[in-house]
């Protein structure tokens, strides 16, 4: 009252009961911490699919937690409406809250339906990214560590950026082009928070399914946060319970601390001594201060899952030596009489595809 709150909001899960009892307490609105991720979830939801996940983690939300008015509120009185009913009468009927739980669940069913056909086309187009031997780069991390800023300046994507929770909820998928002529794809993940309510983890399933799908993985981390170990923990073990559930593994990582300009030394400090030096890259997207290192380290990364082949390929198929140029990194490139003899790193199955071609396997 004497600071004039109209909203309490509780860091923390409540039951329905603690949520009336509060409320009249109080004499104010309460809200729990699911709650209030669900609505900043709500209000960012851009796609189709997105829209439809936030509806039904609402909804299995709103499900344990509705409230009705008891036996009073009955829909059918049964016979004899104005008495107090009697022997052989068909009693109260169904209150309120059945009514509502009933419809809840109808919404729910139409809504995991809608979603099943969403992800096959999702699936889909996955596999046929997979297909591409293109290589795919998944940026995770906790919300507004600056991953979408962070995709910007590695490729100059023009993703959405905003200093908000969850401003990324639709996986964005951008291909660009590394340093070394290499193409990649890299998609941008909706940002993990410590505690995600379990219905959000099983409405983005789908889509936290991106990261499982990828060669390599950038955990992104906010330096400019008082606690990034705690951020680095919560994601994990999102990451974790996914793989557990889906029964795929985990792609290789590279932890990105992000916006170092903002950070504290000795937080910065911290994390050099507790981090293995070999998987962390310091880097502000911002400043543009690392990035260069750390497309280095993903060229690097790529390379060592390469094989370095030398082919031979006949002046009729240009598509090869295009191809070729598209997926790998060219080393050396000559024209004799018979083609065109190409010395590259290529990705593996590539490598394997194109293996008519290869007239010499060169260890490196």
């Amino acid at each position: 009252e004497s600071t004039g709150a109209d909203t309490v909001v509780c860091d923390g899960e409540l039951t329905p009961g603690q949520l009336s009892a509060l409320e009249r307490a109080l004499n104010t609105k309460v809200i729990d911490r699911t709650m209030l991720i669900l609505d900043i979830f709500a209000q960012h939801a851009k796609s189709k699919e997105g829209k439809a996940q936030v509806s039904l983690a609402q909804l299995e939300y709103l499900y344990t937690h509705t409230r009705g008015w008891g036996g009073n509120l009955s829909r059918q009185a049964g016979g004899r409406a104005g008495s107090n009913g009697g022997v052989g009468l068909r009693g109260p009927g169904e209150t309120k809250i059945e009514t509502d739980r009933r419809r809840i669940r109808t919404q729910m069913a139409l809504l995991r339906k809608e979603l099943k056909s969403m992800k096959t086309a999702r699936e889909v187009k996955r596999s046929q990214r997979r297909a591409s031997s293109v290589p795919q780069i998944a940026i995770a991390g906790y919300t507004n560590a600056g991953k979408s800023s962070l995709i910007n300046a590695m490729t100059g994507a023009g993703v959405l950026v905003e200093d908000a929770l969850f401003a990324t909820l639709d996986p964005t998928t951008r291909r660009a082009e590394l340093g070394d002529g290499r193409q990649v794809v890299f998609t941008d993940t909706v940002g993990f928070v410590r505690h995600l309510p379990t219905q959000l983890v099983e409405a983005f399933k789908s889509t936290l399914e991106e990261v499982l799908g990828a060669d390599l993985m950038l955990h992104v981390v906010d330096g400019s946060d008082p606690f990034p170990l705690k951020q680095i923990e919560a994601v994990n073990k999102v990451i974790y319970d996914i793989v557990k559930d889906t029964g795929e593994k985990a792609p290789p990582e590279i932890i990105v601390i992000n916006k170092i300009d903002e950070a504290d030394p000795l937080v910065l400090a911290e994390l050099r001594h507790v981090l293995d030096r070999d998987n962390v890259v310091y880097v502000s997207a911002r400043t543009g201060q690392g990035v260069d290192e750390l497309t280095s380290r993903v060229e690097l990364f790529l390379n060592a899952r390469d094989e370095h082949v030398r082919l031979l390929v006949p002046f009729t198929r240009g598509d090869v030596v295009s191809r070729v140029h598209a997926h790998g990194t060219v080393r050396e490139e000559e024209y004799t009489p018979q083609g065109t003899l190409v010395d590259v790193r290529l990705p593996a199955p590539l490598a394997l595809e194109l293996a008519e071609f290869v007239v010499e396997k060169k260890v490196s």
